[in-house]
C-alpha cells in the first residue's frame, strides 16, 4: 500500500464525515492506493458515525479503543495497524487542511519527513487564540532548548507531518501526552526534512484537548527524550559536573580566602583551577568516555588542550569577579555569573577539539541531516 493516513479522534462526531469525504474527493485525482486509519478514544457517537463510513467508504478503516487514552499513542497504534510505505499524520477537527495532503504526498518523493509549518513564510498559526499561542510557543521554546535535533525544525510540535515508514521501522516509539513528532524526530532513522507553509484555521466545532494534563505530560517528554539523544546526554551530563565543579569552586574560594587569607582576585583564580582539574577527570571518565584516552602520552595532551580551553572560562570568570568587586557587589554572585558564561564556552570548544574524535563516531547522521523549506510563491496545490 502507498499511504496510510492516521487520524487520532476524541469526541470528534461533528467533524470526522466532513474530513473523511474531504480527504477521498482530494485523493481522487492521485494515483494513490490508500486507507485512512482512524484511531478513535470517544464517549460520544463518533465510533457509530466512522463505523458508517467504513461500510461506505473502501478506503476508511477504524479502530475504537476503550482501555486506553492518549493523543500520541492512539497515533502509535495507527502506525501498528497501517500498511502504507508513507505516513501522514493529522488531527480530525479540521484544523489541519487536508487540502495540503497532495503537497505533502509530492514532497515525500524526495524528502524522508514533510512538515506543515505555521512558522515559515507563508505559514500562519491564526487559528490559535493568544493563550494557546503562549503555551505553544513556550512548549516550542522547551524543546528547541533541551533537544538539538529540533532546533533546525521549525514547527516541531506541529501534529499534522508526513513521513517515510523507514524512518520508524527501527524506533522505539514511547511517547507521553501529544506531541508524537517530537519522539519521531528524535528517535527515527532519517537525513532529509521538507518544511512547508500552511494557515493553522480555528476549530468550528468541537472542544480542544488542550489542558494542564497534557502539558505536563510534554514536559515529562521532553525530559524522556533528553536522556535518548547521545548528543543532549553529553550537554546535561557536562552541565552537571559543572554544577558539582560549582561546589567545588567555591568551597575552594572560600577556604583561600578565610584558611589561606590570599588575596580576593588570587583566591578566584585559584579556586578556578581546582575546579578545572575536577571537571576533566569527571568529563574524561563519563561525558566523554568513549574517546578517553589510555595512552597516558595522548591523555595528557587532551588534559593540556582541556586547561587552554579552560584558560578562557577562567579568564570570563575572573573577569566577572573583578566587575562584580568593582561595582561593589558580591564576590560570589560574580563568581556565579562567570561560571555560567564559561559553561557554554567550554563545552562548545571541548566537544569541538579535545573530545571531538568521539563526536563524531556517536553521531555520524547528525550532521548529514538537511532541513529545506518550501518557498510560498512556489506552492502548487494541485
Amino acid at each position: 500500500m502507498d499511504l496510510s493516513i492516521i487520524i487520532p479522534t476524541f469526541n470528534e462526531k461533528n467533524n470526522v464525515r466532513i474530513l473523511a469525504t474531504k480527504i477521498i474527493n482530494l485523493l481522487k485525482q492521485e494515483n494513490y492506493f490508500y486507507e485512512i486509519v482512524f484511531v478513535d478514544d470517544s464517549l460520544d457517537d463518533t465510533p457509530t458515525i466512522l463505523e458508517e463510513l467504513s461500510q461506505e467508504y473502501k478506503e476508511i478503516k477504524y479502530i475504537h479503543r476503550t482501555n486506553e487514552r492518549g493523543l500520541a499513542s492512539a497515533v502509535v497504534n495507527g502506525f501498528l495497524h497501517s500498511q502504507g510505505n508513507q505516513i501522514i499524520v493529522m488531527d480530525a477537527d479540521l484544523q489541519h487542511p487536508p487540502e495540503l495532503l497532495p503537497l505533502i504526498l509530492k514532497r515525500l518523493a524526495s524528502a524522508d519527513i514533510v512538515i506543515p509549518s505555521r512558522f515559515i513564510p507563508g505559514g500562519s498559526d491564526g487559528g490559535l487564540n493568544l493563550f494557546r499561542k503562549l503555551v505553544s510557543g513556550i512548549a516550542r521554546g522547551i524543546g528547541y532548548l533541551s533537544i538539538k535535533k529540533l532546533r533546525s525544525i521549525s514547527d516541531s510540535t506541529s501534529g499534522y507531518f508526513g513521513f517515510q515508514r523507514s524512518v520508524i521501522d527501527q524506533a522505539h516509539l514511547n511517547p507521553i501526552g501529544w506531541k508524537i513528532l517530537i519522539e519521531i524526530l528524535v528517535k527515527g532513522k532519517y537525513q532529509t526534512v521538507h518544511e512547508i507553509p500552511y494557515t493553522f484555521v480555528a476549530r468550528d466545532a468541537g472542544e480542544s484537548k488542550m489542558n494542564f494534563k497534557e502539558q505536563w505530560n510534554y514536559l515529562k517528554h521532553i525530559i524522556k527524550l533528553m536522556g535518548h539523544s547521545a548528543e543532549d546526554r553529553r550537554f546535561y551530563t557536562f552541565c552537571a559536573i559543572g554544577i558539582l565543579g560549582t561546589f567545588v569552586n567555591l568551597l575552594s574560594l572560600t577556604i583561600c580566602l578565610s584558611l589561606l587569607n590570599m588575596e580576593e582576585i588570587s583566591a578566584s583564580i585559584n579556586s578556578s583551577c581546582i575546579a578545572m582539574f575536577h571537571n576533566f577527570l569527571w568529563n574524561d571518565k563519563v561525558t566523554w568516555k568513549r574517546s578517553k584516552q589510555q595512552i597516558l602520552r595522548k591523555r595528557l595532551l587532551q588534559f593540556c588542550q582541556f586547561a587552554l580551553i579552560s584558560s578562557l572560562g577562567i579568564a570570563i570568570t575572573t573577569l566577572c569577579t573583578q566587575t562584580f568587586l568593582f561595582l561593589g557587589w558580591s564576590i560570589y554572585v560574580g563568581q556565579l555569573t562567570g561560571i555560567a558564561l564559561s559553561t557554554f564556552w567550554n563545552f562548545s570548544a571541548n566537544r569541538k577539539w579535545t573530545w571531538s574524535v568521539a563526536h563524531l563516531i556517536v553521531n555520524p547522521q547528525e550532521e548529514k541531516l538537511v532541513v529545506t523549506q518550501e518557498i510560498p510563491s512556489k506552492i502548487s496545490w494541485n
